[in-house]
């Protein structure tokens, strides 16, 4: 059997070590990612790969304040995580989608978490929304980007879906569109169902 698999927008970890000091800077002027959002993506419902339920990984980010949050936080909730930078191509081509998507999912009881990893925190993030119109989303912040690791992953941006039981149900490695009708069909189907029974996700 002949399997398609689709190529994805993606920054991988060796680009973050050799371009991320010169492309922070970039972000800290204002040049962030500059022709970067036309970049032409996939429809999400048709890479989103999708997982055995299974606990996720213990994520640790924080909010614009600095207050310190884990996934429990959200607990039943449905969740659309992303792990993103504003110096990322791929990332800023993705970021306007998950916005709309945002908007759509939550009256279906799912959220959209963006965790940045810039150096920078919250300020870079906060110009980055207010020169991309980006008023729904939460400012989630992971300057030393462990989300990475404790993902297992090479690079950004990576998306991981968790229903409201609190299980990690599918997972995406590079950038999508996730307002299309298919992909929030998809995770709607994915992460917008109640629990059958209590789930806890782990802090």
């Amino acid at each position: 059997m002949l399997s398609l698999k689709i190529r994805r927008p993606y920054f991988s970890r060796r680009a973050l070590g050799a371009y991320g000091l010169g492309l922070a800077a970039m972000a800290v002027s204002g040049n962030s990612a500059s022709g970067q959002d036309g970049l032409s993506l996939p429809d999400a419902a048709m890479g989103l790969d999708q997982l055995t339920p299974v606990h996720p990984p213990k994520l640790h980010f924080t909010d614009v304040a600095g207050k310190a949050l884990h996934l429990s936080t959200y607990a039943g909730s449905g969740l659309l995580v992303n792990i993103w930078a504003t110096w990322c191509g791929p990332c800023v081509a993705e970021i306007p989608s998950l916005a709309s998507a945002g908007a759509k999912l939550q009256e279906a009881g799912i959220l959209v978490l963006p965790i940045a990893i810039d150096t920078g925190g919250a300020p870079i993030v906060q110009r980055f929304y207010a020169s991309h119109d980006i008023a729904n989303l939460p400012i989630l912040l992971d300057p030393d980007g462990t989300a990475m690791d404790r993902l297992n992953s090479n690079g950004i941006p990576i998306t991981i879906i968790i229903n409201a039981a609190g299980l990690m149900v599918a997972r995406m490695d590079g950038a999508a569109r996730w307002d299309t009708p298919n992909a929030l069909a998809m995770v709607r189907s994915l992460a917008g169902k109640a629990p059958e029974t209590g789930g806890i996700i782990p802090a």
